[in-house]
């Protein structure tokens, strides 16, 4: 066969560990990696998993040293974490914290040529098990994909310290999760390519619908068990839908319109402090609209979102079907080429875009109103 010829492709992380107290064994896991490991972590992190993870890095005879993030992963911060790498000698960099955090990581560790380890504690992304970061400019707007040749080593999930955190991740997780079977199914019915450099494979496929049907399953008894901070069983698989599920399924079976039209949501200062599964969930609601989904299809994803707490309406993520300036702007950037709009089965030019995100706050509304759900609050960034 030519080099040309269309591949099939699944790339995952090379272990997956999830449970309470795992965060005492990251030494263990870490020791079969690197023996010079660098741990970048915030603060504010650092506070609640300094102690267990010092005690398990010494326990397994590892140094223990500690670089503090600075919360943005922008070419600056990624480039400042290589000299810091590599003034270390260390062999393996860890990522403890959220999505930034590992997307910063993941970047300088390629960049200083060393391994690397995720550490999330939130279930918020699917950035953990990925092999790709998301860059950022210095005023936080979307930058540039980084793809690397493989993904992190280790990847390692305390869900004790995940159902520790605000409730507020894990649903912004549910989001960005529910958008993969979505885009996986659009990036089939295309035979588009993946981020994993080939078409889908039936894997890749399968476990987007897989994570999919979970979270419909558990996602609301998940998120009341982790108001009270506790780990059920629901919350174990939302974790794992989340983090793992939804990372090999949109890697391996494609993103389309959903993420694309996140990363145009970047471009509008209004919606700047918003977690990224808030932003995807519109860019889902919008590829719905796109597609002309059955009417129940719709009326049930915005049921079910809102519920899970994520926004339906443009009047959530600080604009309304009046910001024509900003809503071209949004559309504009999510249909450059190279864009993931691209893998939809059908062109998507930036007047549908507009049009579709214009469309969703008049039938959100009434759909809610009708459900006996709470009328929509504006959303106001801090900036």
């Amino acid at each position: 066969m030519s080099a040309s010829s269309p591949i099939r492709s699944v790339i995952s992380p090379g272990r997956y560990v999830q449970g309470p107290g795992a965060m005492a064994r990251l030494g263990e896991f870490v020791a079969t990696i690197g023996s010079t490991p660098l741990i970048v972590a915030d603060d504010v992190v650092w506070g609640f998993v300094g102690h267990d993870a010092t005690s398990s890095l010494k326990a397994a005879g590892l140094p223990v040293i500690r670089e503090a993030f600075r919360g943005m992963p922008t070419a600056k911060e990624i480039n400042r974490l290589v000299e810091v790498i590599k003034n270390a000698a260390a062999d393996v960099v860890v990522a403890v914290g959220g999505g930034s955090t590992i997307d910063a990581v993941k970047s300088s560790g390629f960049l200083a040529g060393i391994r690397w380890v995720t550490v999330p504690t939130v279930a918020s992304t699917d950035a953990p098990t990925s092999a790709l970061a998301v860059v950022y400019t210095e005023d936080g707007a979307f930058e540039e994909y980084r793809f690397f040749p493989r993904n992190p080593d280790l990847v390692l999930v305390d869900s004790q310290i995940v159902a520790n955190a605000p409730a507020a991740f894990l649903a912004a997780g549910v989001g960005d999760a529910l958008a993969t079977w979505l885009e996986a199914r659009a990036t089939a019915a295309s035979s588009s390519l993946t981020m994993a450099g080939g078409l889908p494979t039936l894997t890749g496929t399968a476990l987007a619908r897989l994570s999919w049907d979970v979270l419909w399953d558990n996602a609301l008894p998940a998120l009341d068990a982790v108001r009270d901070h506790l780990v059920t069983p629901a919350v174990e698989k939302v974790i794992e839908a989340n983090t793992l599920l939804s990372g090999l399924g949109f890697e391996s079976g494609g993103l389309a319109a959903a993420h694309a039209i996140h990363n145009g949501l970047t471009a509008a200062r209004q919606t700047h402090g918003l977690a990224h599964g808030q932003k995807v969930n519109i860019g889902s609601l919008t590829q719905l609209v796109l597609e002309g989904a059955p009417t129940n299809e719709i009326r049930d994803f915005v049921e079910f979102t809102t519920r899970v707490g994520l926004p339906t309406t443009l009047t959530e993520i600080g604009l309304t079907a009046e910001s024509t300036h900003e809503l071209a702007l949004v559309a504009n950037a999510a249909t450059v080429a190279g864009e993931t709009i691209h893998a939809m089965p059908f062109e998507v030019r930036p007047a549908d875009v507009v049009s579709a995100l214009k469309s969703i706050e008049r039938f959100s509304r009434r759909i809610r109103d009708e459900a006996g759900l709470p009328a929509p609050k504006p959303y106001v960034a801090a900036h």
